[in-house]
């Protein structure tokens, strides 16, 4: 069975937020009222039992998710909203941090404010694109490289406002709290998270809160225990536990990753089934499950012999449809892509490919198809109502307007029928509305559609020190600079009637050198 998933004939729910209703109750007859005491007993005692893990056979109660993470801040940017690029319907953004400079502050990855990963990053457009193909995001808060909110502010009333910043402007239904490191044993912070949370919950009780927990082959660690135990003792409603299955570091020579995910899964739901218990919840097998996540690493993981292969993924996407596993992720679709030059039988690690042998979003494929995803008739296109008749407003327009005969090259922004796109390569002549030839990708990716609030951003000019005014009867020699309608230009070669050009970007082949960056011009720095 290759690239392929059998699906069960059931009818689990498929709504990632879902929760189990209340089941009618039994009548309990004296001899299983005094097994229930033992095992409650048991349990008070701190025994462990297979006997405890209560089972049920009917099969999976959910449909499993596929949510891969996306790191938001790695350069190239990953067009996820991009069907083409991400086979899934539904991505996890990471990750949200605290500013270095302000603790109580969130931003990405502390490179960009939220207003800053809207302007450089389109991140909010983005987004709004996704939504509209059908998509939508997880929030990811957290992470291994940064300090997350609740870690670095200490202030719980300001703790929880940039909490809810977060949930309005990004209009979040699922949130994700990746707790790793020290982070897991951090009392303080831990008790301030509960808080958090659970004020957006008493507002919102259907937003959904997933942890995201290192793990071992056994299971959760102690402390990651006391992290999933805390926020339910806290009165959290927690969606579930997804746990990170890589980097086990175990001393194999040859780990088989699959085999070490399987029993790494298993022993969390061994764990959550005792927990659950032990505060009161006696949940069958297959409601455990659907409270559960697995995350690989996909290709090469941080730990040299360690390597998740696509036929490792077709093996979790399996167990996920068997069990009806809750959710299924992979750090990350960045890495979805065959390491190419030299690196073929080397140890690659990268951000940006696997480091192992596949097809470029081989492991994206495979997750896409759990059944938890839904899938439009045509998620290869997007409907934008009346884009054709739309007249396109340079004053209102954030990035340049398309033109037929410019040079675009790879990460220019340009605006063409109400609709932002960016070059996936040089090209020109390519009209970024029109459906590519069959067999062909677009030149160009969607980004969103042209918010009526937007305007036009002025370019910056990188020089102050420009007086001259250009007119049109004047001769001008090679190196000279001049300004035009307030932005600065230096002549390419001697000239004369020659006006410098507003129809950015500007060809190569004009007389006039502009200097100044327009906005949706890729950096250069």
């Amino acid at each position: 069975m290759k690239g392929r998933i059998v699906r069960p004939e059931i009818d689990p729910l498929a709504d990632p937020h879902w929760q189990e209703p209340e089941q009618p109750p039994k009548r309990l007859s004296w001899t299983r009222l005094g097994i229930l005491v033992l095992v409650l007993g048991m349990v008070g005692a701190g025994g462990t039992f297979g006997f405890l893990h209560l089972r049920d056979t009917s099969g999976p109660t959910a449909k499993s998710w596929a949510v891969p993470y996306v790191d938001v801040t790695l350069t190239p940017t990953f067009q996820f909203q991009d069907p083409s690029a991400n086979p899934a319907n539904d991505v996890a953004l990471g990750f949200v941090v605290a500013d270095p400079a302000s603790p109580c502050t969130p931003s990405w990855g502390g490179a960009y404010t939220l207003d800053g990963a809207s302007s450089a990053l389109d991140l909010d457009r983005r987004i709004e694109q996704l939504r509209q193909s059908g998509g939508d995001i997880t929030l990811s808060l957290g992470g291994l490289s940064n300090s997350e909110l609740a870690v670095a502010c200490t202030d719980q009333e300001k703790l929880d406002a940039a909490y809810e910043q977060l949930i309005d402007r990004y209009d979040v239904k699922t949130l994700d709290l990746d707790i790793e490191g020290t982070a897991t044993a951090d009392q303080a912070s831990l008790q301030r998270r509960v808080k958090a949370v659970a004020a957006l919950q008493k507002k919102d009780d259907e937003l959904a809160v997933w942890l995201t927990l290192p793990v071992s082959p056994s299971g959760l660690t102690a402390d990651g225990v006391g992290v999933v135990r805390g926020m339910l003792e806290g009165g959290v409603n927690l969606r579930g536990v997804n746990v990170m299955t890589m980097d086990y570091n175990n001393g194999d020579k040859k780990p088989d990753m699959l085999a070490l995910g399987l029993s790494a899964l298993n022993g969390t739901h061994r764990q959550l089934t005792d927990l659950y218990l032990q505060l009161g919840q006696k949940l069958t097998s297959p409601q455990v499950w659907s409270r559960i996540g697995a995350t690989p690493m996909i290709g090469q993981n941080d730990i040299d012999a360690e390597r998740f292969t696509v036929a490792d993924a077709e093996g979790l996407a399996r167990f996920a449809v068997d069990n009806g596993l809750g959710r299924v992720s992979m750090w990350s679709i960045n890495r979805d892509a065959p390491c190419t030059g030299t690196f073929s039988g080397v140890v690659v690690h990268s951000n940006t490919c696997s480091g192992v042998d596949q097809e470029a979003l081989a492991f994206s494929k495979v997750f896409a198809g759990l059944p938890g995803k839904a899938v439009g008739d045509d998620p290869g296109s997007v409907e934008i109502p009346d884009r054709a008749a739309t007249v396109d407003d340079p004053k209102t327009s954030p990035y340049p307007i398309w033109r037929l005969t410019a040079l675009y090259v790879t990460g220019y922004k340009v605006v063409w029928r109400g609709v932002v796109y960016e070059a996936k390569w040089a090209n020109s002549g390519l009209d970024p509305s029109s459906a590519p030839v069959a067999g062909q990708q677009s030149a160009w990716s969607v980004l969103g559609p042209v918010s009526p609030v937007e305007k036009a951003p002025r370019p910056t000019p990188q020089v102050t020190n420009v007086a001259r005014t250009w007119k049109p009867d004047v001769t001008y020699r090679r190196g000279l600079r001049v300004l035009h309608q307030g932005l600065p230009y230096e002549a390419r070669w001697n000239n004369k009637d020659q006006t410098p050009s507003t129809a950015f970007p500007i060809d190569a082949d004009d007389p006039w050198k502009p200097l100044f960056d327009v906005p949706g011009e890729p950096s250069t720095s």
